[in-house]
């Protein structure tokens, strides 16, 4: 009979590096328990992120290692435990909102929101309670690229219902305006009208909430990367190297205000040809890789440029839902593993622990 002990399962488990969080599952600390009877193991996993594309590789992966180093059999169960993380200080985590990740990109064209909308459709597709806050006042795009019309529903007259659509949360100010209309306002304007669609919202339970930030790194944008609780962000950009000045400014601006950058996900890296399937890189090769290492942060991905990707968006039907199958957004949930677990390993907010103490004159 073969035999195996506790030190041996986790050496052998330290030699298990997590494809989407690039750690050991040890120095990770996703080991919760090793339960070991006649030389056969079972294993508890826990994730701190969603990941329900990639657990069956990531269990398999796990057991025969386990087996290799002598257990005649292992047994493994995942779970995922989704917890809060800090923001930049002195500004207060949402109520009912875990985590929020900031996507930004400095520079417009280069499909920041397209990015944005199936970022979290890709991680409500892994497991997780997502929503999507658009922040570009002056240009909304969300509520098209949902397909949904219509102002929001309130119950009180002081805060609104998000609007929902493939199961994904969503507030814009373009609920409450026609499409064509201009918002002629000012910075002071913008920044209070944005605080109002974040916090005035009945946002439900959310794991992660996704704040599309308006192109650009100027005044308007510093001040609500100021004032908007952000856990992380993301950096969109194209290999070009005119996108990739502006980007390097968005990553600098985070920076300053001392909100950790997850990574940077290169968007139209490549395209391939409809007819021939001929891949060639048209807006260069290699810029967000560059990027990525000259700044130390990972680069979280490379999209294609698809025109489904784009005829999704316009007609209010975003790849992830409706290809749940396809090459892309099998693209797009890594890209979501990856972002959701590089967060995972960021600092936790413990403030909701903290007692509250409360002055009674009686």
């Amino acid at each position: 009979m073969s035999s195996i002990s506790q030190e041996q399962v986790e050496t052998a488990l330290a030699q298990v590096i997590d494809p989407n969080s690039e750690q050991d599952l040890v120095s990770s600390k996703s080991i919760k328990n090793i339960a070991i009877e006649d030389g056969k193991v079972a294993i508890n996993i826990e994730l701190g992120y969603p990941a329900a594309a990639s657990e069956a590789a990531l269990m398999e992966m796990i057991s025969n290692t386990v087996k290799t180093a002598g257990a005649s059999d292992c047994e493994v169960n995942i779970e995922t435990n989704i917890v809060s993380h800090s923001v930049q200080k002195g500004v207060s985590l949402l109520p009912n909102v875990k985590n929020t990740i900031a996507v930004a990109s400095g520079k417009g064209g280069v499909g920041k929101s397209t990015t944005s909308i199936n970022l979290a459709l890709a991680l409500q597709a892994e497991g997780a309670t997502v929503g999507i806050l658009d922040a570009d006042i002056y240009g909304p795009s969300q509520p098209r690229m949902l397909g949904l019309k219509g102002k929001p529903d309130t119950t009180d007259g002081k805060s609104v219902e998000p609007k929902v659509s493939f199961q994904i949360q969503s507030m814009s100010i373009g609920y409450l305006i026609e499409e064509d209309t201009p918002m002629i306002w000012r910075g002071p304007m913008v920044t209070g009208a944005l605080e109002q669609l974040l916090n005035e919202t009945n946002w439900r339970d959310l794991d992660y909430l996704i704040i599309d930030l308006p192109p650009g790194t100027g005044d308007i944008q510093l001040t609500l990367c100021q004032k908007i609780p952000v856990s992380g962000a993301v950096i969109v950009t194209t290999p070009q190297d005119i996108a990739l000045i502006d980007a390097k400014k968005a990553l600098k601006m985070f920076e300053k205000v001392q909100v950790p950058v997850l990574g940077v996900i290169e968007n139209m890296s490549t395209h391939i040809c409809s007819k021939c399937g001929y891949e060639e890189h048209i807006f260069g090769q290699g810029g967000g890789e560059q990027m990525a290492k000259q700044y130390e942060v990972d680069l979280l991905g490379a999209l294609p440029l698809d025109i489904s990707i784009r005829e999704g968006v316009d007609n209010g039907k975003p790849t992830v839902a409706m290809q749940p199958d396809s090459a892309v957004t099998a693209k797009y949930r890594e890209i979501a593993r990856r972002t959701a677990a590089k967060l995972a390993t960021q600092a936790r907010d413990y403030t909701s622990k903290f007692p509250k103490i409360v002055v009674d004159n009686n």
